[in-house]
């Protein structure tokens, strides 16, 4: 009877160790696979038998068994990359991602994706990549994850400009012009003019000139003119003005030294703004942020919010891993910002294939939201490699190795003794 308990003992032995080897060699094999995560086995003890001596009751095991094989989710190196969609997670989150109509979530480290061919983010399998949308003004909408699309086709609206801001200086030595009155086609009738360029309702462009008059000490007129897209000849001018410009001793406009300090605005109205081309009148919210100073009269800035029509000329994920668009026309959207979930327990999670897991009962539900302190940082043009050590997995494969090998000479030892058995009775 013990004969036989150690041989079926040596015969655990080679399984468990077989099992062993066959984890050190899927670890191995996957060492350069992006975002995999190792495996360890946990070998126990199986359940011993009793015997009875001179000595009293004592226990002798029956041989090993496999306990578990356990994922390794330490954080892997990261490795830079040239694609602007590369993503890798820095802490304990997992992209989530879905099959097209399947809500069964699934979750990986690996963040390889790609736009297919109908502008969904996805993954190299095809699963498409969850995150929150923003809306038309660039603000994160509440509510689920869902699908991340960018559409690739066809050109994305302009939009008209309704505010300009006007960062210039204007020279406090000009003297108040003699020849009168006020002309924009006799640049002897005011001391500076600037042009900007600004968009109507179809992302067509215009220029706006405007014009500023010294008529007294700190104190200055302003007027503005544009051309309809009539195809007179000469073209028909719109031209309207604006408030006075008043400043201090200090040459700020007293509006700006004011406590609290408040902004010096002009409109243009939107019927005195008819470009004659189709296009939907929009008025326009000058804010003049002027000085006087002992300096030539310069445009320091000119920022207006209107753009043309434009196509999509690119795509790339920020470090806060909002997917960003980029248009022709110099604009950029916000799509979607990608959403991370966290389990309690990520041992539970169940191996799905393709560098995927799928949640159980015993990893518990997710914690999902945006990438961050909790969840886990993202970091762009980067990839998350395997976190399979090479040289502790060979040390592991020796004593895997040697285990196999002393347990195959407890068979061949017990195999002598039992011929040594059934040779007494010869």
């Amino acid at each position: 009877m013990g004969l036989s308990s150690a041989l079926y003992s040596g015969v655990s032995g080679m399984n468990v160790n077989s099992q062993a080897m066959s984890v050190i060699g899927n670890n191995l094999a996957n060492t350069n696979t992006v975002g995999f995560k190792g495996s360890r086995t946990v070998f126990s003890d199986l359940l011993s038998s009793t015997i009875n001596g001179s000595g009293g009751t004592s226990q002798v095991g029956r041989g090993v068994g496999m306990s578990k094989v356990d994922n390794i989710f330490s954080q892997g190196t990261f490795e830079s990359t040239e694609s602007n969609l590369d993503v890798a997670i820095e802490g304990e989150g997992f992209f989530i991602l879905k099959e097209p109509g399947d809500a069964t979530a699934f979750y990986s480290r690996a963040g390889s994706f790609r736009f297919n061919d109908e502008g969904y983010l996805i993954n190299p399998e095809g699963l498409r990549v969850q995150g929150k949308q923003f809306d038309a003004k660039g603000e994160l909408q509440a509510g689920d994850a869902s699908d991340i699309k960018v559409a690739g086709t066809g050109l994305i609206q302009g939009k008209a400009t309704d505010a300009l801001t006007l960062t210039t200086n204007l020279d406090s030595t000009e003297v108040v012009p003699t020849v009168v009155p006020f002309d924009i086609t006799n640049p002897d009738t005011y001391n500076y003019s600037s042009s900007v360029q600004i968009f109507d309702t179809l992302g067509n462009p215009h220029l706006l000139t405007t014009y500023f008059t010294k008529t007294a000490a700190n104190t200055w007129d302003a007027a503005w003119s544009a051309e309809k897209d009539d195809g007179a000849v000469p073209p028909t001018i719109m031209q309207g003005n604006f408030p006075a410009l008043t400043f201090t001793a200090d040459g700020i406009l007293t509006n700006a030294a004011a406590t609290p300090p408040t902004e010096t605005t002009g409109d243009i109205l939107a019927a005195n703004l008819d470009w004659n081309n189709g296009t939907t009148p929009t008025g326009i919210t000058i804010t003049f942020d002027t000085t006087q100073f002992n300096s030539e009269s310069v445009v320091i800035s000119q920022n207006q919010n209107g753009f043309g029509a434009g196509n999509l000329t690119g795509v790339e994920i920020d470090q806060e891993g909002i997917v960003v668009a980029s248009y022709s026309n110099g604009e950029q959207t916000k799509i979607a910002q990608l959403v991370l979930g966290k389990f309690v327990n990520n041992h539970g999670l169940a191996l799905a294939g393709s560098n995927l897991y799928k949640e159980t009962t015993s990893s518990g539900s997710p914690r999902t939201g945006l990438p961050g302190p909790e969840l886990g940082k993202v970091f762009t043009n980067s990839l998350e490699q395997s976190n399979v050590d090479m040289g502790a997995e060979f040390v592991r494969m020796i004593t895997v190795q040697r285990g196999f090998q002393a347990n195959s000479k407890i068979i061949t030892t017990v195999d002598e003794l039992l011929g040594e058995v059934i040779n007494l009775k010869r």
